[in-house]
């Protein structure tokens, strides 16, 4: 069993940046892929990014990739996204979440979810 607790969403403007962090509890989360989604108001839930168990390959998803970043320090049993250059079509909220695989986790086969935090960026 793996809980999930996710902070650092806030309000900022387009072109800025947010660091969001997920706090993992369990022994084992650094067995899992971890990854981010976001779902915008009235839109599905969508897959951001993806970070192996050791941390060693990620994916993006291509409206992300060169401005997000994905990292995890298992010892601190944490997953982060760092969200660079951000656009107002990058408001949602955002949700940790742990899978088997980023292969798994980019087709949404998720194991456990976080309850999310929400990012809103004006322009």
């Amino acid at each position: 069993q793996v809980q999930l607790v996710e902070s650092g969403g806030g309000l900022v403007q387009a072109g800025g940046s947010l660091r969001l962090a997920c706090a993992a509890s369990g022994r084992t989360f650094s067995t899992y892929a971890a990854g981010w989604f976001r779902q915008a108001p009235g839109k599905e839930r969508q897959f951001v990014a993806g970070i192996s168990h050791s941390g060693t390959f990620k994916n993006y998803a291509a409206s992300v990739k060169g401005r997000f970043t994905i990292s995890r320090d298992n010892a601190g049993n944490t997953v982060s996204l760092q969200l660079n250059s951000l656009k107002p079509e990058d408001t949602a909220v955002y949700y940790c979440a742990t899978g088997t695989s980023t292969q798994d986790m980019a087709n949404s086969r998720v194991d456990y979810w976080g309850r999310g935090t929400q990012v809103t960026v004006s322009s």
